[in-house]
């Protein structure tokens, strides 16, 4: 069919398809929907009209101006990326613009040759489209409709097609005109926009007037459905929780009608299908959906972040033992506390347990920790509501007590005495633990946490000093004691690095002939700025930093060269007695130490005696072990301030001990007439079963002659103290022994 119109047929045509042609380049932009656009649409309406009416005026009066126009219009068409497709039904006039070869790959020829070969390049999976798109133009109806063409090279494009019909007064179809838009690059941005929708591992949904009218596959799957539908329409207020839906719902609201584009991200709980409820941190933004104002909300499930971070926040606040609040949240506390507007007295409580070392050490670490966990919560029955306790580390806790004087304090600190009286059960066993408890006042004692802090631990010690199992309010005086204590323990972890220590020996003597047995290696402390350094002020801070282990392997080390020493010399061989400490004996390697030391040294092993205290006896089976083996190396083992302790007399028998050491105190009451003494009756009770159990008898602190008559008469025969010798260096010691030697052969 050939190409036929006459002038005014064709200008009126060209210029209502260019309108068109402007439409739809606008509707690649906006959505058809859209607001912006349906102002568009109505202007170009109007200029459509009024362009048709100007060139109807234009035809009778200008035609010239007419054939410029059209002669104008032909190179626009042919610049545009587009085709056009008139046709005239009465008159069976057919118009096709240049751009159909570019978007078809034929030539305008074959079009005009075969009007069916539009449809004959469609893609058979698209022809669908066709029966739709024919019924709608019929109507009357503009289209636009999208589908696939193959073209000559086999290569595939989208085709975007808008019809726009022309009906006469009976309804029937008297032209159609029909714009078409190579879209290829857009519906595959479009897929691949999709595709990322689809595949993101985050809920993306719609939602408008406060229900989701789109849901992803991810999303449905978070919140407990595989059917994205079954979301749809569903109002958010299902999902989300009560304190959460008010805060979505202002925030979609403000966007409604909104030019605001920045997001808003906040945390939820939402309640999935299944009932279960879920973390999940949300980012909204306003959106165009299907051309109306929508808000896109973006979801991620952070239920496993939430609680990792729990997780780490009980770590970092919170002890694991115990499940107390540790240090850290009672600095918090302490500081919220301080920083208040209205500032009232609180008190601060530091308190450590007494003996714990030693149960630890004998019993075990699990059995320490199982006890440290009853301890906890025997405190938090007593402090109950009135305050807060805390585990500080190791048997330390502390205690915060909000709005409390000082007698509210006392007697909370009592109660808390008082609730330790009874033992406290573990691994069946009864364990007796007592607090000490140091205490500073707000503000009276300090305004500050670092101070508080300080002066609570200051009174702690004070406790210690003072007995145990007691408390003490923090004062001024206690400064001086804690800082010689303070500087006391800085020196002494570098006194054994610098040769600061010595060894002192004490004689052991033969009560009935004055011979002397051996002796007994005391450690001292000569500073250079400090001076000796009384072994009852360091020693206790040895055991308290753990220092006692190394030192304790230095002294059994110098005491068996020493005795070596005398040995090669004149003064022949002294057996000599080492004091070992409980966190020595239980150590894996202390046996191997030991002979270690020996083999080192060359010394007998008979001429070395270790003297341990009762103490050992809490941890039995594992003790008895330990003994048996050193015995076997062949040394001495004796029970040291034998009385003092805990130790079983059932149990004691079942040890390879060798011999029982008397402790001072109960020497002392042998020559002490007050009321209160025993008048050496404990001594006595001591030897009587010493002799009962086949054990060596040694009575320490001898310093009368009255005590050593005493000791005689009742079949005791071993003692040291000051009626025979102080300590002595060992050079002052190998002269003493040969004075005394030569003495007793004179007698």
């Amino acid at each position: 069919m050939g190409y036929q119109t006459n002038t005014s047929f064709k200008n009126i045509v060209l210029i209502v398809i260019f309108i068109q042609i402007l439409q739809l380049i606008l509707g690649l932009y906006f959505p058809v929907e859209s607001f912006p656009n349906l102002i568009m649409q109505v202007a170009l309406t109007i200029m459509t009209l009024g362009l048709v009416y100007y060139m109807l005026k234009g035809i009778f009066k200008a035609t010239k101006e007419v054939g410029e126009s059209n002669q104008k219009l032909n190179h626009i068409f042919e610049s545009l990326d587009v085709a056009i497709w008139s046709h005239d039904m009465k008159s069976d006039k057919l118009l096709i613009t240049p751009g159909i070869e570019k978007l078809y790959g034929r030539k305008q020829e074959e079009f005009y040759n075969d009007t069916l070969l539009w449809k004959k390049v469609i893609h058979p999976d698209d022809m669908y489209t066709q029966e739709d798109r024919r019924k709608m133009i019929q109507s009357g109806r503009s289209c636009t409709s999208t589908y696939r063409i193959i073209k000559p090279d086999g290569n595939v494009r989208w085709i975007q097609d808008r019809g726009i019909p022309t009906l006469d007064e009976k309804g029937d179809l008297i032209y159609f005109s029909s714009v078409l838009f190579d879209i290829t690059d857009r519906k595959e941005s479009e897929d691949q926009y999709r595709s990322l929708v689809e595949m993101s591992p985050d809920i993306i949904s719609v939602i408008r007037n406060g229900k989701f009218i789109y849901m992803n596959a991810a999303g449905s799957r978070v919140l407990g459905t595989e059917d994205p539908s079954q979301l749809i329409n569903k109002d958010v207020s299902e999902i989300a929780s009560e304190q959460d839906i008010l805060l979505i719902r202002e925030s979609a609201n403000q966007y409604n009608g909104s030019a605001k584009s920045e997001n808003l991200i906040f945390e939820i709980k939402a309640a999935r299908m299944d009932g279960a409820v879920i973390d999940v941190e949300v980012s909204m933004m306003p959106i165009l959906y299907g051309g109306k104002s929508a808000v896109q909300l973006v979801g991620r499930d952070i239920t496993q972040r939430k609680k990792s971070e729990e997780t780490i926040r009980e770590m970092a606040y919170y002890d694991t033992l115990t499940g107390l609040p540790n240090r850290n949240m009672f600095k918090q506390n302490l500081s919220t506390f301080i920083e208040k507007e209205v500032s009232q007295s609180f008190a601060v409580l530091f308190l450590d347990l007494d003996r714990f070392k030693v149960i630890n050490d004998t019993k075990g670490h699990s059995t320490g920790d199982l006890l440290l966990v009853e301890v906890a919560k025997r405190l938090k029955a007593v402090i109950g509501q009135e305050g807060e306790v805390f585990r500080q580390g190791g048997d330390e806790f502390i205690i915060l007590l909000e709005n409390s004087r000082k007698e509210k304090v006392s007697c909370l600190s009592q109660n808390i005495l008082d609730s330790f009286v009874k033992p406290i059960k573990v691994t069946g066993q009864e364990f007796f633990v007592t607090p000490s408890i140091g205490i500073s006042m707000y503000p009276v004692d300090g305004t500050d946490q670092e101070t508080l802090i300080k002066h609570a631990d200051t009174a702690m010690y004070l406790a210690k000093e003072r007995g145990k199992n007691n408390f003490q309010f923090y004062n001024e005086s206690l400064n001086r004691n804690t800082t010689r204590k303070m500087e006391l323990e800085q020196e002494l972890r570098k006194s054994l690095e610098l040769n600061q220590f010595m060894l002192y020996y004490q004689p052991k003597v033969n009560l009935e002939t004055g011979k002397i047995l051996g002796v007994e290696a005391l450690i001292r402390w000569d500073h250079p700025t400090l001076g000796m350094v009384p072994p009852g002020e360091f020693i206790p801070l040895t055991e308290e930093t753990g220092l006692i282990v190394p030192i304790g392997k230095w002294v059994l080390q110098e005491a068996c060269r020493q005795s070596k020493e005398w040995e090669k010399g004149k003064a022949g061989s002294i057996q000599v007695a080492v004091n070992i400490s409980v966190r020595q004996i239980l150590d894996d390697d202390f046996v191997d130490f030991v002979q270690g030391v020996l083999k080192e040294t060359e010394l007998d092993p008979r001429l070395l005696e270790l003297e341990i205290t009762e103490s050992i006896m809490q941890d039995f089976k594992r003790s008895s072990e330990i003994l048996h083996k050193l015995k076997e190396i062949g040394v001495s083992i004796s029970i040291d301030d034998f009385g003092t302790g805990y130790s079983s007399l059932n149990n004691l028998r079942f040890l390879p001990i060798d011999h029982i050491k008397i402790d001072k105190s109960f020497v002392d009451d042998i020559t002490d007439h007050s009321k209160h003494s025993k008048n050496g009756s404990i001594v006595k009770t001591i030897i009587d079963l010493g002799q009962n159990m086949n054990f060596t008898i040694i009575a320490e602190g001898v310093e009368e002659e009255a005590q050593v008559d005493f000791l005689l008469k009742n079949a005791c025969h071993i003692g040291q103290g000051y009626y025979y010798s102080k300590p002595l260096p060992a050079a002052e010691l190998e002269n003493y022994i040969k004075t005394r030697q030569k003495f007793l052969s004179e007698e």
